[in-house]
């Protein structure tokens, strides 16, 4: 079980996320989008998209400081590791609460105001629930083992971190990972659960920047009026005032008439 959850379980996991970008981006182009629903409800979303995306930037970022880079590298840029936790765990409090507050607000927005609710697929469903739980779960693990745990906090970079970059350098220590505290081990597997269904799910559009945006040519819209079509107006007949020379217009008046 050890050697499934901390070397296969990931590897499978990474597979699924980099196989799936690829597959999905070849197949399905027109489906590589968030799926706004700002149409059908923006008032929660102008305030809750905000803060669970800068909150989730930011809790990214803490994550790849403290699982990228060792401790040679902050303690070259002249860290402490006191200042380095004491920053980590005000910084990663915040940044974790703005993304709990944005995803309630979403989760709200999505599941109790009808037209939003409805144009909720099952498939976004079973991404919500793969994205909260690991959110949950890494705000369990930080509130037991860094705010309310020992003195100065469990040190992830001794154990948690050289063990994610073992998987990487293609020479996994499972070992590393035997001391974890088990809230920490829930979340990473909650963690690699979310990345293995990432490409199958509307989170694809979180690997695209519109770069070109600026730069794109005008959408042009074209009026349908007879001036600018290009295929003629077909002639046919109009009937007007019976007591007119016009009456028919589509052609010669009948003989007799």
């Amino acid at each position: 079980m050890e050697f499934f959850l901390w070397v296969a379980f990931p590897y499978i996991c990474l597979t699924l996320l980099i196989g799936g970008m690829i597959w999905r981006w070849k197949t399905d182009q027109f489906g590589w989008t968030s799926r706004s629903s700002q149409m059908y409800e923006s008032k929660i979303l102008r305030i809750s998209s905000p803060l669970f995306h800068l909150g989730i930037i930011f809790v990214g970022i803490g994550h790849i400081m403290g699982l990228v880079f060792p401790k040679a590298v902050t303690n070259a840029m002249g860290v402490s590791e006191h200042s380095y936790h004491l920053v980590a765990t005000i910084g990663g409090t915040v940044a974790g609460i703005m993304t709990i507050l944005g995803l309630i607000g979403l989760l709200y927005r999505r599941f109790v105001i009808k037209s939003v609710r409805l144009a909720t697929s099952r498939n976004d469903k079973i991404m919500y629930v793969l994205l909260l739980i690991p959110i949950c779960l890494g705000a369990t693990a930080t509130t037991m083992n860094q705010i309310f745990g020992q003195p100065g906090g469990y040190d992830y970079r001794e154990t948690i971190g050289p063990w994610f970059r073992s998987l990487f350098m293609l020479q996994p220590d499972p070992a590393l990972m035997a001391d974890v505290p088990l809230t920490f081990k829930m979340h990473i597997v909650a963690g690699f659960l979310l990345f293995a269904v990432w490409p199958f799910t509307r989170l694809v559009h979180v690997v695209s920047a519109p770069v070109g945006y600026m730069t794109r040519p005008y959408v042009v819209y074209r009026s349908r009026e007879a001036a600018t079509g290009t295929t003629p107006t077909p002639s046919g007949w109009q009937p007007v005032d019976r007591s007119s020379d016009d009456y028919y217009t589509g052609g010669a008046r009948p003989s007799g008439a």
